[in-house]
Protein backbone atom coordinates (compact mmCIF):
# COMPACT_ATOMS: atom_id res chain seq x y z
CA UNK A 1 0.00 0.00 0.00
CA UNK A 2 1.21 3.64 -0.96
CA UNK A 3 2.25 5.72 1.97
CA UNK A 4 0.52 8.83 2.78
CA UNK A 5 3.35 10.85 1.76
CA UNK A 6 3.65 8.97 -1.73
CA UNK A 7 0.14 9.60 -2.29
CA UNK A 8 -0.33 13.58 -1.73
CA UNK A 9 2.70 13.84 -4.12
CA UNK A 10 0.42 11.76 -6.77
CA UNK A 11 -2.44 13.94 -6.23
CA UNK A 12 -0.38 17.13 -6.70
CA UNK A 13 0.32 16.27 -10.23
CA UNK A 14 -1.90 17.90 -12.82
CA UNK A 15 -4.71 15.37 -13.85
CA UNK A 16 -3.59 12.52 -11.56
CA UNK A 17 -7.06 12.27 -9.58
CA UNK A 18 -8.84 12.35 -13.17
CA UNK A 19 -6.52 9.67 -14.02
CA UNK A 20 -6.94 7.52 -10.62
CA UNK A 21 -11.33 7.98 -10.80
CA UNK A 22 -11.08 6.42 -14.62
CA UNK A 23 -8.50 3.60 -13.69
CA UNK A 24 -10.12 0.95 -14.80
CA UNK A 25 -13.28 -1.49 -13.43
CA UNK A 26 -13.65 2.39 -11.38
CA UNK A 27 -13.86 4.08 -14.43
CA UNK A 28 -16.47 1.36 -16.09
CA UNK A 29 -18.57 1.34 -13.18
CA UNK A 30 -18.61 5.47 -13.75
CA UNK A 31 -19.46 4.88 -17.09
CA UNK A 32 -22.00 2.81 -16.29
CA UNK A 33 -23.78 4.83 -14.16
CA UNK A 34 -23.51 7.57 -16.80
CA UNK A 35 -24.69 6.08 -19.43
CA UNK A 36 -27.31 4.08 -17.61
CA UNK A 37 -28.57 8.21 -16.28
CA UNK A 38 -28.35 9.19 -20.05
CA UNK A 39 -30.67 6.71 -21.60
CA UNK A 40 -33.20 6.99 -18.53
CA UNK A 41 -33.60 11.02 -18.95
CA UNK A 42 -33.46 10.18 -22.80
CA UNK A 43 -36.34 7.82 -22.77
CA UNK A 44 -38.56 10.13 -20.37
CA UNK A 45 -37.85 13.05 -23.36
CA UNK A 46 -37.96 10.59 -26.32
CA UNK A 47 -38.95 7.86 -25.56
CA UNK A 48 -41.96 5.71 -24.29
CA UNK A 49 -40.90 5.29 -20.43
CA UNK A 50 -40.04 1.74 -20.86
CA UNK A 51 -36.12 1.70 -20.03
CA UNK A 52 -36.73 1.99 -16.46
CA UNK A 53 -39.26 -0.85 -16.64
CA UNK A 54 -38.63 -4.23 -14.55
CA UNK A 55 -39.31 -6.15 -17.65
CA UNK A 56 -36.73 -4.32 -19.14
CA UNK A 57 -34.01 -4.67 -16.63
CA UNK A 58 -34.54 -8.59 -16.87
CA UNK A 59 -33.81 -8.24 -20.55
CA UNK A 60 -30.57 -5.87 -19.60
CA UNK A 61 -29.26 -8.05 -17.62
CA UNK A 62 -30.30 -11.76 -19.33
CA UNK A 63 -28.54 -10.70 -22.54
CA UNK A 64 -25.39 -8.74 -20.41
CA UNK A 65 -25.02 -12.21 -18.74
CA UNK A 66 -24.80 -14.16 -21.68
CA UNK A 67 -22.16 -11.57 -23.14
CA UNK A 68 -20.44 -11.36 -19.75
CA UNK A 69 -20.07 -15.32 -19.07
CA UNK A 70 -17.64 -15.56 -21.97
CA UNK A 71 -15.88 -12.10 -21.53
CA UNK A 72 -14.81 -13.86 -18.11
CA UNK A 73 -12.64 -16.52 -20.35
CA UNK A 74 -11.80 -13.61 -22.43
CA UNK A 75 -10.51 -11.59 -19.57
CA UNK A 76 -7.55 -13.83 -17.99
CA UNK A 77 -6.51 -14.30 -21.91
CA UNK A 78 -6.21 -10.77 -21.89
CA UNK A 79 -4.63 -10.20 -18.63
CA UNK A 80 -1.90 -12.96 -19.11
CA UNK A 81 -1.06 -11.06 -22.38
CA UNK A 82 -3.00 -12.90 -24.67
CA UNK A 83 -6.15 -12.83 -27.16
CA UNK A 84 -8.41 -15.01 -28.39
CA UNK A 85 -10.43 -14.34 -32.08
CA UNK A 86 -11.78 -17.70 -31.97
CA UNK A 87 -13.82 -17.40 -29.00
CA UNK A 88 -16.78 -16.78 -31.05
CA UNK A 89 -16.82 -20.14 -33.64
CA UNK A 90 -15.38 -22.27 -30.34
CA UNK A 91 -19.05 -21.18 -28.48
CA UNK A 92 -20.86 -21.23 -31.23
CA UNK A 93 -19.24 -24.86 -31.57
CA UNK A 94 -20.17 -25.75 -28.34
CA UNK A 95 -23.91 -24.73 -28.97
CA UNK A 96 -23.55 -27.14 -31.69
CA UNK A 97 -22.21 -29.74 -29.76
CA UNK A 98 -25.00 -29.29 -27.56
CA UNK A 99 -27.84 -29.50 -29.80
CA UNK A 100 -26.67 -32.04 -31.87
CA UNK A 101 -26.63 -34.39 -28.89
CA UNK A 102 -29.88 -33.32 -27.86
CA UNK A 103 -31.50 -33.83 -31.03
CA UNK A 104 -30.40 -37.87 -30.63
CA UNK A 105 -31.80 -37.14 -27.44
CA UNK A 106 -28.49 -38.03 -25.44
CA UNK A 107 -28.17 -37.92 -21.60
CA UNK A 108 -28.63 -34.70 -20.01
CA UNK A 109 -25.10 -35.44 -18.76
CA UNK A 110 -23.81 -36.37 -21.23
CA UNK A 111 -25.41 -33.52 -23.13
CA UNK A 112 -23.51 -31.09 -20.46
CA UNK A 113 -20.28 -32.37 -20.49
CA UNK A 114 -20.15 -32.79 -23.93
CA UNK A 115 -20.61 -28.82 -24.09
CA UNK A 116 -18.54 -28.11 -21.65
CA UNK A 117 -15.98 -30.50 -22.79
CA UNK A 118 -16.09 -28.69 -26.17
CA UNK A 119 -15.44 -25.15 -25.28
CA UNK A 120 -12.42 -27.06 -22.78
CA UNK A 121 -10.79 -28.88 -25.73
CA UNK A 122 -11.07 -25.88 -28.04
CA UNK A 123 -9.40 -23.58 -25.67
CA UNK A 124 -7.03 -26.40 -24.72
CA UNK A 125 -5.72 -26.35 -28.54
CA UNK A 126 -4.89 -22.82 -28.60
CA UNK A 127 -2.92 -22.97 -25.97
CA UNK A 128 -1.07 -26.20 -26.95
CA UNK A 129 -0.70 -24.32 -30.08
CA UNK A 130 0.56 -20.90 -28.76
CA UNK A 131 2.61 -22.53 -26.42
CA UNK A 132 3.91 -25.16 -28.29
CA UNK A 133 4.85 -23.28 -31.91
CA UNK A 134 5.87 -19.81 -30.05
CA UNK A 135 3.58 -18.17 -32.42
CA UNK A 136 1.36 -14.93 -31.24
CA UNK A 137 -1.85 -15.71 -30.18
CA UNK A 138 -3.79 -13.01 -33.14
CA UNK A 139 -2.33 -15.65 -35.79
CA UNK A 140 -2.92 -18.87 -33.63
CA UNK A 141 -6.61 -18.00 -32.71
CA UNK A 142 -7.35 -16.89 -36.23
CA UNK A 143 -6.62 -19.84 -37.88
CA UNK A 144 -8.72 -22.14 -35.03
CA UNK A 145 -11.60 -19.54 -35.25
CA UNK A 146 -11.99 -20.65 -39.21
CA UNK A 147 -11.32 -24.56 -38.04
CA UNK A 148 -13.83 -24.36 -35.35
CA UNK A 149 -16.42 -22.66 -37.60
CA UNK A 150 -15.55 -25.69 -40.01
CA UNK A 151 -16.02 -28.78 -37.46
CA UNK A 152 -19.33 -26.62 -36.67
CA UNK A 153 -20.23 -26.91 -40.24
CA UNK A 154 -19.35 -30.76 -40.32
CA UNK A 155 -21.55 -31.00 -36.54
CA UNK A 156 -24.23 -29.57 -38.19
CA UNK A 157 -24.39 -30.80 -41.74
CA UNK A 158 -24.06 -27.15 -42.84
CA UNK A 159 -27.82 -26.26 -41.41
CA UNK A 160 -29.18 -25.36 -38.40
CA UNK A 161 -30.14 -27.74 -35.96
CA UNK A 162 -33.51 -27.83 -34.28
CA UNK A 163 -33.91 -30.17 -31.43
CA UNK A 164 -37.73 -31.22 -30.51
CA UNK A 165 -38.55 -28.99 -27.51
CA UNK A 166 -39.83 -31.97 -25.57
CA UNK A 167 -35.79 -33.06 -25.33
CA UNK A 168 -34.98 -29.79 -24.15
CA UNK A 169 -35.04 -30.24 -19.72
CA UNK A 170 -37.12 -27.33 -18.31
CA UNK A 171 -33.72 -26.03 -16.48
CA UNK A 172 -31.95 -25.32 -19.79
CA UNK A 173 -34.86 -23.81 -21.23
CA UNK A 174 -35.57 -21.25 -18.41
CA UNK A 175 -32.10 -20.29 -18.00
CA UNK A 176 -31.88 -17.21 -19.91
CA UNK A 177 -35.69 -16.99 -20.08
CA UNK A 178 -37.83 -13.32 -19.38
CA UNK A 179 -40.94 -14.39 -19.67
CA UNK A 180 -43.56 -13.29 -16.79
CA UNK A 181 -44.06 -12.76 -14.50
CA UNK A 182 -41.66 -9.93 -14.05
CA UNK A 183 -42.34 -9.50 -10.17
CA UNK A 184 -41.78 -12.89 -7.78
CA UNK A 185 -42.55 -13.34 -3.77
CA UNK A 186 -44.11 -10.08 -3.16
CA UNK A 187 -42.38 -7.13 -5.30
CA UNK A 188 -38.71 -8.82 -6.31
CA UNK A 189 -37.88 -9.04 -9.82
CA UNK A 190 -38.12 -12.10 -11.46
CA UNK A 191 -33.85 -12.52 -12.32
CA UNK A 192 -33.55 -15.00 -14.50
CA UNK A 193 -31.56 -18.09 -13.35
CA UNK A 194 -28.30 -17.46 -16.22
CA UNK A 195 -27.89 -13.47 -14.02
CA UNK A 196 -27.45 -15.28 -10.65
CA UNK A 197 -24.90 -18.08 -12.33
CA UNK A 198 -23.17 -15.91 -14.58
CA UNK A 199 -22.17 -13.71 -11.02
CA UNK A 200 -21.28 -16.83 -9.59
CA UNK A 201 -18.80 -17.45 -11.59
CA UNK A 202 -17.64 -14.18 -11.60
CA UNK A 203 -16.76 -14.32 -7.87
CA UNK A 204 -14.66 -17.31 -8.26
CA UNK A 205 -13.05 -16.00 -11.34
CA UNK A 206 -12.43 -12.66 -9.02
CA UNK A 207 -11.15 -14.90 -5.88
CA UNK A 208 -8.73 -17.16 -8.17
CA UNK A 209 -6.89 -13.69 -9.90
CA UNK A 210 -7.09 -11.78 -6.52
CA UNK A 211 -5.69 -14.51 -4.18
CA UNK A 212 -4.25 -18.28 -5.30
CA UNK A 213 -0.87 -18.30 -7.05
CA UNK A 214 -2.27 -18.80 -10.14
CA UNK A 215 -4.17 -15.47 -10.59
CA UNK A 216 -0.17 -14.25 -9.79
CA UNK A 217 1.20 -15.85 -12.40
CA UNK A 218 -1.63 -14.71 -14.91
CA UNK A 219 -0.76 -11.13 -14.24
CA UNK A 220 3.08 -12.05 -13.74
CA UNK A 221 2.66 -13.57 -17.63
CA UNK A 222 1.11 -10.34 -19.20
CA UNK A 223 2.71 -7.80 -17.49
CA UNK A 224 6.14 -9.25 -18.61
CA UNK A 225 6.46 -12.65 -20.04
CA UNK A 226 10.59 -12.84 -19.74
CA UNK A 227 10.80 -11.36 -15.93
CA UNK A 228 7.54 -14.13 -15.17
CA UNK A 229 9.97 -16.70 -16.92
CA UNK A 230 12.75 -15.60 -14.46
CA UNK A 231 10.67 -15.61 -11.46
CA UNK A 232 10.21 -19.11 -11.82
CA UNK A 233 6.39 -19.04 -13.40
CA UNK A 234 5.78 -21.91 -15.86
CA UNK A 235 5.21 -19.90 -19.24
CA UNK A 236 3.39 -23.01 -21.11
CA UNK A 237 1.42 -24.61 -18.24
CA UNK A 238 0.17 -21.62 -17.29
CA UNK A 239 -0.77 -20.24 -20.88
CA UNK A 240 -2.29 -23.80 -20.94
CA UNK A 241 -4.22 -23.43 -17.94
CA UNK A 242 -5.48 -20.09 -19.09
CA UNK A 243 -6.50 -20.95 -22.41
CA UNK A 244 -8.29 -24.07 -21.47
CA UNK A 245 -10.26 -22.28 -18.33
CA UNK A 246 -10.83 -19.46 -20.90
CA UNK A 247 -12.63 -22.54 -23.30
CA UNK A 248 -14.91 -23.67 -20.44
CA UNK A 249 -16.52 -20.50 -19.82
CA UNK A 250 -16.68 -20.31 -23.60
CA UNK A 251 -18.71 -23.60 -23.02
CA UNK A 252 -20.80 -21.83 -20.11
CA UNK A 253 -21.72 -19.37 -22.37
CA UNK A 254 -22.83 -21.81 -25.12
CA UNK A 255 -25.51 -22.88 -22.96
CA UNK A 256 -26.73 -19.63 -22.49
CA UNK A 257 -26.62 -19.39 -26.39
CA UNK A 258 -28.61 -21.92 -27.47
CA UNK A 259 -30.77 -21.48 -23.82
CA UNK A 260 -31.56 -18.04 -25.26
CA UNK A 261 -32.27 -19.29 -29.05
CA UNK A 262 -33.03 -23.32 -28.72
CA UNK A 263 -31.73 -23.62 -31.98
CA UNK A 264 -27.64 -23.73 -32.72
CA UNK A 265 -25.77 -22.79 -36.58
CA UNK A 266 -22.09 -22.66 -35.79
CA UNK A 267 -21.98 -19.67 -38.32
CA UNK A 268 -23.64 -17.15 -35.92
CA UNK A 269 -20.56 -17.09 -33.96
CA UNK A 270 -18.34 -14.92 -36.19
CA UNK A 271 -17.84 -11.74 -34.94
CA UNK A 272 -18.44 -12.41 -31.31
CA UNK A 273 -15.71 -12.60 -30.08
CA UNK A 274 -15.47 -8.90 -30.68
CA UNK A 275 -17.80 -8.29 -27.79
CA UNK A 276 -16.15 -10.27 -25.63
CA UNK A 277 -13.21 -8.43 -26.10
CA UNK A 278 -14.85 -5.15 -26.12
CA UNK A 279 -16.39 -5.95 -22.31
CA UNK A 280 -12.95 -6.08 -21.18
CA UNK A 281 -11.53 -3.24 -23.14
CA UNK A 282 -13.88 -1.36 -22.16
CA UNK A 283 -14.07 -2.43 -18.32
CA UNK A 284 -10.41 -1.32 -18.47
CA UNK A 285 -8.24 -4.58 -19.30
CA UNK A 286 -5.02 -3.66 -21.22
CA UNK A 287 -4.53 -5.36 -24.85
CA UNK A 288 -1.02 -5.29 -23.37
CA UNK A 289 -1.53 -7.36 -21.14
CA UNK A 290 -1.12 -7.36 -17.11
CA UNK A 291 -4.20 -5.38 -16.22
CA UNK A 292 -7.59 -6.47 -16.06
CA UNK A 293 -10.39 -7.29 -13.53
CA UNK A 294 -13.71 -9.31 -13.24
CA UNK A 295 -15.70 -6.12 -11.95
CA UNK A 296 -14.35 -4.09 -14.88
CA UNK A 297 -15.29 -7.14 -17.30
CA UNK A 298 -18.73 -7.46 -16.03
CA UNK A 299 -19.44 -3.39 -16.12
CA UNK A 300 -18.25 -3.09 -19.71
CA UNK A 301 -20.68 -5.93 -20.41
CA UNK A 302 -23.44 -4.35 -18.95
CA UNK A 303 -22.37 -1.00 -20.58
CA UNK A 304 -23.20 -2.62 -24.18
CA UNK A 305 -26.22 -3.80 -23.06
CA UNK A 306 -27.46 -0.61 -21.51
CA UNK A 307 -26.32 1.19 -24.93
CA UNK A 308 -28.41 -1.51 -26.47
CA UNK A 309 -31.61 -1.71 -25.36
CA UNK A 310 -31.20 2.31 -24.74
CA UNK A 311 -30.67 2.83 -28.56
CA UNK A 312 -33.76 0.34 -29.20
CA UNK A 313 -36.24 2.29 -26.99
CA UNK A 314 -35.42 5.37 -28.81
CA UNK A 315 -35.36 3.79 -32.29
CA UNK A 316 -31.79 4.43 -33.02
CA UNK A 317 -30.60 2.16 -35.91
CA UNK A 318 -28.72 -0.87 -35.36
CA UNK A 319 -25.00 0.54 -36.97
CA UNK A 320 -25.44 3.78 -35.21
CA UNK A 321 -25.13 1.53 -32.57
CA UNK A 322 -22.46 -0.37 -33.40
CA UNK A 323 -20.62 3.08 -34.29
CA UNK A 324 -21.45 4.13 -30.48
CA UNK A 325 -19.61 0.76 -29.19
CA UNK A 326 -16.90 0.92 -31.33
CA UNK A 327 -16.43 4.90 -30.06
CA UNK A 328 -16.43 3.83 -26.41
CA UNK A 329 -13.83 1.04 -27.67
CA UNK A 330 -11.43 2.99 -29.04
CA UNK A 331 -11.87 5.53 -26.09
CA UNK A 332 -11.36 2.90 -23.92
CA UNK A 333 -7.81 2.15 -25.02
CA UNK A 334 -6.88 5.30 -25.76
CA UNK A 335 -7.47 5.93 -21.90
CA UNK A 336 -5.48 3.00 -21.25
CA UNK A 337 -2.38 4.24 -23.32
CA UNK A 338 -2.74 7.17 -21.07
CA UNK A 339 -2.49 5.73 -17.62
CA UNK A 340 0.16 3.32 -18.88
CA UNK A 341 2.20 6.42 -19.96
CA UNK A 342 1.08 8.01 -16.36
CA UNK A 343 2.45 4.78 -14.54
CA UNK A 344 5.74 4.84 -16.91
Amino acid sequence: MDSPDKLRVQFSRPGAVLVQLLRGDIGALLGLVAVAAFFMVADRVWGEGYFTTVRNLRVVLTQTSIVAVAALGMTLIIISGGIDLSAGTAMTLSATVMAFSLKNDYPIVLVVIATLGTGCVSGLLNGLLISSLRIVPFIVTLGTMTIFLGVGKIVSGESTIFPPRDRIPEWLMNLCSTRPPDLILGGFPNIPAGVWIALFLAAIVSGLLCYSVFGRHVFALGSNESTARLCGVNIPRTKLAVYTLAGFFFGVAAMYHFATLKIANPVEGLGLELKFIAAVVIGGGSLNGGRGSVLGTLAGAAIMGVITSGCDQLEVPNPYQDIIIGVIIIAAVALDQVRQSRSA
